[in-house]
């Protein structure tokens, strides 16, 4: 699997090599040489908030308070770097955010508010993306073949994330524990740890209906701020959009990262998904092709910090060890 996702990741790269030589090179780096200095607003905000919103949002994933704010926010920008780079499909960073609560909170707690927030994440994220098909049908695409791929992905998204619900309150991990053992192979974890993950996720969806809604809500303003984000880049790049424009585009990309979770960061993949929405726009391919490339420059940073917090954060904290 990691041999796959390499070599997806190796394709990814051509892809985007490819897109760029043949949509103008020329103007596509000189529409981001243009920023100057609003690249450095662009790498800063709005992502800051998103960070802040999405943590607020696995915060609220947890039973109760337990693990401080600032904890939280660091093991996120962690895990995020580490999904963006590894070939694990976006859920080595998740594994990574567990390990760097150690000594915060019980294993089982941490295990569970991981899988509740991807879940939360998700549920906005079709929120957002159904947001974004709504807009789209009001506008030059309210007929259009990419309409009409974007809402069968939708169906697509709602029937892989209803299994996935399903999946958690009838026993997730001791019934992958027993077909691993099937198999003569050992999952990670004991029984009895994974056990509790199983009832602390039921426990959740039942007695925490406050909490979901406020962990969906938190995710789904940091997926909002990706509008305003998408706007000022686009406004930056001197291209006039409209704000419900710039939504249509963030929501499309979202779907494009949903659908290609196993390529690396979507390298390439969703690049070339912003070329076809800013075609079907109306807008030049060559900036739909920058506004990917400015992302990539954003995304650089964040990993980087992420990655910094990482190696802060690995020595093990002081403190009663729940793990």
């Amino acid at each position: 699997m990691k041999l796959v996702r390499v070599l997806l990741l190796l394709l990814g790269v051509v892809l985007l090599g490819v897109l760029v030589a043949r949509n103008d090179p020329a103007e596509i780096f000189a529409a981001m040489g243009r920023l100057s200095w609003r690249l450095g607003i662009l790498v800063c905000f709005p992502f800051s908030l998103v960070t802040i919103f999405d943590t607020l949002g696995w915060r609220f994933a947890f039973g109760h308070d337990r693990v401080r704010f600032g904890t939280l926010l660091g093991a996120r920008l962690a895990g995020e770097a580490f999904n963006l780079t590894t070939p694990t499909a976006a859920l080595g960073g998740e594994a990574v955010k567990t390990w760097l609560l150690r000594g915060h909170a019980p294993l089982d707690e941490t295990l569970s508010s991981v899988i509740v927030a991807k879940t939360t994440i998700l549920v906005a994220q079709g929120i957002f993306f159904t947001l974004g098909i709504a807009l789209a049908g009001l506008s030059v695409l309210s007929d259009s073949p990419l309409l009409r791929g974007m809402l069968g992905l939708l169906l697509l998204e709602i029937l892989a994330l209803a299994g996935f619900v399903v999946a958690q309150t009838q026993g997730l991990f001791g019934r992958g524990q027993r077909l691993l053992q099937q198999f003569n192979l050992r999952p990670p974890g004991s029984g009895e740890t994974l056990r509790r993950v199983d009832d602390g996720l039921a426990s959740f969806y039942r007695r925490q209906p406050r909490r979901l809604v406020l962990s969906i809500g938190f995710h789904l303003v940091a997926w909002v701020l990706g509008s305003v984000e998408a706007y000022l880049t686009l406004h930056f790049l001197g291209v006039d959009v409209s704000l419900t424009t710039a939504t249509v585009i963030e929501a499309f990309g979202t779907a494009v990262r949903f659908a290609t979770f196993m390529v690396p960061a979507s390298l390439g993949v969703l690049e070339g998904g912003y070329v076809v929405t800013f075609s079907a726009l109306g807008l030049a391919s060559s900036t739909g092709v920058s506004f990917g490339l400015v992302r990539r420059v954003r995304e650089f940073v964040w990993v980087g910090a992420g990655l910094i917090v990482f190696a802060v954060m690995r020595v093990k904290p002081s403190g009663k060890d729940f793990a």
